[in-house]
């Protein structure tokens, strides 16, 4: 099970996926890039060690959420969570975003992140990204920085999102609810547990009727968490030229046969067939 880590752990962590994020490229696989870093790493922190590893299951499996998996005591499951999205080829999320928002969030450990403004912002990353739900609350609840209200709640309320709106769970949590409630006179059914502040939960009140982006920005705003990675839209002209070589290939191909139809040498067909590798 993972813990938390020293300060310094994290610091490096950001270094690390920052450097990863930034020079990323098509041509170059991660497992160099990492190899090159792993150098500048503290080798006061475990990190180097950790880096060994991942290298290691990278060169033989090809992937790194099965080596950090195995790190538990190291990695929290919303890292590995992430690497493993980026990893699948079911979706949409890549691994430079990957990259990016794991350097954020450690920076944001580093500085002794609170609770309630870490769910804020991995929730969010969750949302933003596109990420299924309830994998991503799971590995949420299972963070070291959460205690063991945060993790009922969190496991609750994975049955519960997308029926009601997030603001709504967290106004009902928070304390400007409960003192709204005992202001009535009214017997109700106090919140467990009471996880959110007046403020928070103000913000939320405000929130209930409007769409869930708006009530994250204010609360990246008020909070003051880190601005989460958004995905990028691609350009519907981005793939332009790669198409146009295809397309020019085709039509290439298409006036040779009409070439030789012209010579009056016909159109050879053999070309076409399938060639068969042995006896049928």
């Amino acid at each position: 099970m993972s813990k938390v880590l020293a300060e310094e752990e994290y610091v490096e962590q950001a270094y690390l996926f920052r450097a990863l994020k930034e020079r990323s490229n098509a041509s170059e696989p991660v497992q160099d890039l990492m190899a090159y870093v792993k150098e500048e790493i503290l080798t006061t922190t475990k990190l180097p060690m950790a880096i060994g590893y991942l290298l290691s299951e990278l060169n033989h499996v090809g992937t790194m959420s099965s080596a950090m998996e195995r790190m538990a005591h190291y990695f929290t499951p919303m890292q590995t969570y992430l690497v493993a999205a980026a990893e699948s080829d079911k979706g949409t999320f890549d691994m430079r975003a990957a990259f990016d928002i794991l350097a954020r969030e450690a920076k944001f450990r580093s500085e002794s992140a609170p609770a309630d403004a870490m769910f804020f912002f991995q929730f969010e990353t969750i949302c933003r990204n596109r990420l299924d739900y309830d994998s991503g609350l799971y590995a949420i609840a299972h963070d070291p920085i959460y205690n063991e209200d945060w993790q009922r709640w969190i496991l609750k309320i994975r049955s519960q999102i997308g029926l009601v709106a997030l603001a709504d769970l967290v106004y009902v949590h928070s304390e400007r609810y409960l003192k709204q409630e005992l202001s009535t006179g009214h017997e109700f059914e106090k919140p467990d547990p009471l996880l959110f502040n007046e403020k928070i939960g103000r913000i939320a009140l405000a929130n209930r009727t409007k769409q869930p982006l708006y009530f994250f920005s204010a609360l990246q705003r008020q909070m003051k968490y880190p601005e989460v990675v958004k995905p990028v839209r691609k350009s519907p002209d981005e793939n332009a030229i790669p198409k146009l070589v295809t397309a020019v290939e085709r039509l290439e191909a298409r006036i040779k046969l009409l070439e030789d139809e012209q010579r009056n040498q016909g159109i050879d067909l053999s070309q076409f067939y399938k060639k068969q590798d042995g006896p049928t």
